[in-house]
């Protein structure tokens, strides 16, 4: 496979770019091949064990009298609001942001390019301002 690496580079350039197409080489196999794989692996295993472990405790306390199931249930409602309220809240971030950003891309654009390229910092603009539309307007309020 060196060999081959060596063969297509230019005969001035044998030692000069191998070094990088080596490093790139590991560094691609190590990013992709064991890093990426292994940490998503991480995740879902922690996920599905705090699964495990509410759906224990829910099972647990609904097996008791009537007043705990009722409490189990409540416990539920407030966890689905809570995950609501931090979407909603998650998302009016990520709308300002996005609006800043766009902002500054026109910004940036209008002086270095001209007018005719600084559209293209609506994109991220008109993105943000959709997402704090839904947020604000569209979005079911948290009860």
């Amino acid at each position: 496979m060196t060999h081959l690496a060596l063969l297509l580079s230019g005969p001035d350039e044998v030692f000069g770019n191998f070094g990088m197409w080596a490093f790139l080489s590991c560094g691609a196999v190590a990013l992709f091949g064991i890093f990426l794989p292994i940490t998503t692996w991480l995740e879902s295993r922690r996920k599905e064990r705090e699964a495990f472990y509410k759906a224990e405790t829910l099972r647990r306390v609904s097996e008791g009298s009537g007043d705990a199931a009722k409490a189990s249930i409540e416990f539920l409602r407030e966890q689905s609001r809570i995950v609501r309220f931090h979407t909603l809240e998650g998302l009016k971030i990520g709308g300002l942001i996005m609006t800043g950003i766009g902002i500054g891309v026109v910004v940036l654009l209008w002086f270095v390019a001209g007018h005719d390229l600084a559209a293209c910092g609506l994109v991220p603009l008109l993105i943000g301002v959709a997402m704090l539309v839904y947020v604000y307007y569209l979005a079911a309020p948290v009860e």
